[in-house]
């Protein structure tokens, strides 16, 4: 991105980020979405001023610089979420800047985020994922491929993994256990139950690949041997969900939605279901009681003798 910021701001960015991944152990793709959002907002500012933006201009921004920020994000038509996920970056930014420089950072602070209403999870039912994974091995001509994917596809199921999760898994994780070590976001370790189907799964795609699985290799191989991409996941799954007729809804990821919402829905408890899914946040794993309760209420609704 080629932006008229002077060093020292750009310095500034960049300790920034250093301190949110070494600090906050923050990942890569989040480092990125960082950097992208607050360019943006110092984009704006430079057009906005028609000046350059260095330490002292971005110390000097005001409640209507921010007003009419969000105005120009509005005119583009970014949705809210984005709104709120840009202007979450910009609130960080500053504050690491304003303790760093000693400067009062209020009217960026108290700029409000616009409300949107949160997703809520959209899991399979039961019968969904169990046939998600059975339809998933079926679409590939080599049954190596069809039986790495249903592994994958059984693996997020079956343990809550992210794809990335999954497909970040090495040799040298093998043979599966009863207890799998998962070094997920930001680099979290955390221990998740593997169920005999899972590893059943991996056995089955192990049997079956023509390649040697080494330690320091990655488990799930592609046609030609190497790491296997994750568009490959999602393009069966979905060929798989056109197949059963299911929504677009029904991607890996929603696998493990599916994972989380099932357990709650057997009565788990979501303390231990957000150790499982490794989220660093209970209001995350808390919206999957918003899911269970919209199943509970179109439960009572449709057999209560008085609804």
């Amino acid at each position: 991105m080629s932006l008229d910021i002077s060093p020292a701001a750009r310095d500034a960015l960049a300790n920034w980020l250093e301190a949110c991944k070494a600090l906050d152990g923050a990942a890569e793709n989040t480092l990125n979405a960082y950097r992208a959002d607050v360019l943006d907002f110092i984009a704006f500012l430079t057009a906005h001023h028609a000046e350059p933006q260095g330490l002292a201009p971005l110390s000097a921004v005001t409640t209507t610089d921010m007003r009419s920020w969000m105005a120009h994000l509005r005119r583009r038509e970014v949705g809210a979420r984005s709104v709120a996920r840009k202007l979450s970056a910009v609130k960080s930014f500053y504050r690491w800047l304003a303790r760093r420089e000693g400067f009062e950072a209020t009217a960026v602070l108290s700029a409000r985020a616009p409300k949107f209403q949160k997703k809520l999870p959209r899991p399979l039912t039961e019968d969904a994922a169990r046939a998600m994974i059975d339809t998933v091995e079926m679409q590939s001509t080599d049954s190596w491929q069809g039986a790495r994917d249903a592994a994958v596809v059984t693996l997020l199921y079956g343990c809550g993994l992210r794809i990335s999760e999954a497909l970040g898994l090495k040799g040298r994780d093998l043979p599966l256990g009863s207890t799998l070590r998962i070094l997920g976001k930001g680099g979290k370790e955390r221990l998740v139950p593997v169920l005999p189907v899972a590893i059943k799964a991996v056995d089955s795609y192990l049997a079956l690949c023509p390649y040697p699985v080494e330690p320091d290799q990655a488990l799930f191989r592609g046609a030609r041997g190497g790491p296997l991409n994750p568009r490959i996941v999602t393009k069966v799954t979905e060929k798989a969900r056109m197949q059963l007729g299911l929504p677009a809804s029904a991607t890996p990821h929603a696998m493990r939605h599916s994972f989380a919402t099932h357990l709650l829905a057997a009565g788990g408890d979501l303390r231990a279901i957000q150790e499982l899914l490794g989220h660093a946040s209970l209001s995350t794993t808390q919206a999957y009681t918003a899911v269970d309760e919209v199943h509970l209420m179109k439960v009572y609704a449709a057999t209560h003798p008085k609804a």
